[in-house]
């Protein structure tokens, strides 16, 4: 998927998708949690995950394991990079918490009555990143059931802000700082 475009002066376009790029640096930077050699669970396996694998698997994870309601569409996601690195794939039902995962990133589309598929506990840690790839004004369904089980949720108003100055990189060939903004919006949207 693409959300932004770069116009060259010869007329013609190119499609970026610079959401991948913002949730690693809002991940390492703003959370400060490694992603190098950690184990990554992802929710869902429509275009929001298809857009953050290739920078995840970039940062040299461990492992990524997409798990999905449909096990064959996470098949199929885990297939198209496998390339990068470490992937594995599953259906929700077919979960297994050995251990419990460093980071886990929510991609799916938020549910109206904010149900959860039905996860092992084991799945959270005390350090685990619990990340929601989208925000609001409160916790989401997912952020609360990471919390419950003691992980460290976070929502995705980080990672709007990161893969914008990433588009302002493209676009104006300047990253510009965000350290500013992130503080900013919460206090705006409190």
């Amino acid at each position: 998927s693409v959300n932004t475009i770069h116009m060259h002066p010869d007329g013609s376009k190119i499609g970026h998708n610079t959401d991948g790029l913002g949730l690693v640096a809002d991940i390492c930077i703003n959370k400060r949690c490694q992603l190098e050699s950690s184990r990554i669970l992802i929710l869902g396996a429509g275009g929001a995950a298809r857009g953050v694998m290739a920078p995840l698997l970039e940062a040299k994870p461990a492992q990524v394991h997409i798990a999905n309601r449909t096990a064959a569409k996470a098949e199929t996601l885990a297939n198209l990079f496998n390339d990068l690195g470490s992937i594995s794939s599953s259906g929700y039902e077919d979960l297994i918490a050995a251990k419990p995962f460093d980071v886990i990133i929510n991609a799916t589309t938020p549910a109206s009555d904010g149900a959860m598929p039905n996860l092992p506990e084991g799945l959270v840690g005390a350090k685990t990143l619990v990340y929601d790839m989208t925000y609001a004004t409160s916790d989401t369904a997912f952020m609360q059931w990471g919390r419950s089980l003691g992980g460290v949720p976070s929502n995705g108003l980080g990672m709007l802000v990161e893969q914008a100055a990433e588009s302002f990189l493209i676009w104006e060939d300047v990253r510009p700082k965000t350290r500013m903004v992130y503080p900013r919006l919460q206090v705006m949207l409190a």
